[in-house]
């Protein structure tokens, strides 16, 4: 098994761009709003030759009482930095030091894993590197200046993160490749994401009843009398009437790729609605 790292903060402070950056891919959403991760994601990364895995995840806020999103978001981001053997604290050098930092620096204290201190989007590291100094009053350690939408100390970065990980466990080459792909499909609040907790008899996606809260396709897999399944909880395919974030509409794709790759599909239909038009041109996409 790769060994893995987690990636937290507080929302929108590049923690998506970063784990691109680092993982080399695009597969995390990327958008200037808030809020945009909302499950952990997982994305292999190399790094000369050494291979481990990037959790990425929602932002931590404050938690509130109408948020029905909050503990969520944070019960995931725990459950990252509890797996994970190395965590990267993110936070927003143009903004500095917010209460929203120093309740996640409080939340990672309690953790006993190295954390790195990452403060993102300087974008100019020979004019903007004196802000990174108040971030050691979060006491976590030294600040690490960097952008990770231009690439700057990244690759240091990664050079100190491969020297802290552990030895790899034995692991079986391509993870399972005889495992077959479930796509879990639907239009948005049709129950997916209980169906796909259900199986996994865990909380690995978020369930709420507001349409829309899985907005990354989310694989994995299990294992039931000695065969191995690969879930994948997809976002809700909506009428393209009604995508009209460009974030809906990149989870969209996103899902129908998973659709592409997948051996079964499952429709889940609201059985308190019905069959609906919607249902059944989601049933011709798969």
């Amino acid at each position: 098994m790769k060994p893995i790292v987690a990636v937290v903060g507080r929302p929108n402070v590049g923690k998506s761009t970063l784990v691109n950056r680092l993982a080399q891919t695009s597969d995390a959403i990327v958008h200037e709003s808030r809020g945009v991760t909302r499950d952990r994601s997982y994305h292999t990364a190399d790094w000369n030759g050494r291979e481990f895995t990037i959790v990425d995840t929602g932002g931590i806020e404050p938690l509130k009482s109408d948020d029905v999103f909050a503990t969520s978001i944070r019960d995931q981001a725990l459950a990252a930095a509890e797996e994970a053997a190395v965590i990267l604290f993110v936070v927003d050098g143009r903004t500095g030091v917010t209460e929203e930092d120093e309740s996640v620096a409080r939340m990672l204290k309690r953790c006993d894993k190295p954390v790195f201190l990452l403060v993102n989007k300087l974008d100019n590291p020979d004019r903007e590197n004196d802000s990174i100094w108040e971030f050691y009053s979060l006491g976590i350690g030294e600040p690490t200046p960097l952008s990770a939408l231009h690439g700057h100390g990244t690759g240091d970065l990664l050079d100190d993160i491969v020297a802290l990980l552990p030895e790899e466990e034995d692991e079986v080459a391509d993870e399972f490749p005889d495992a077959l792909n479930v796509a879990i499909i639907g239009r948005p609040n049709a129950g997916k994401s209980s169906l796909f907790n259900r199986i996994l008899g865990a909380d690995r996606s978020i369930v709420s009843n507001i349409a829309g809260t899985t907005r990354d396709a989310i694989d994995t897999v299990v294992e039931r009398n000695g065969k191995h399944y690969r879930m994948v909880d997809t976002a809700g395919i909506r009428k393209k009437s009604t995508v009209y974030e460009n974030i809906e509409y990149y989870s969209m794709v996103r899902g129908l790729r998973a659709i592409d790759r997948a051996d079964v599909a499952l429709l889940v239909v609201d059985a308190s609605v019905g069959v609906t038009e919607q249902d059944q041109k989601v049933m011709g996409l798969a």
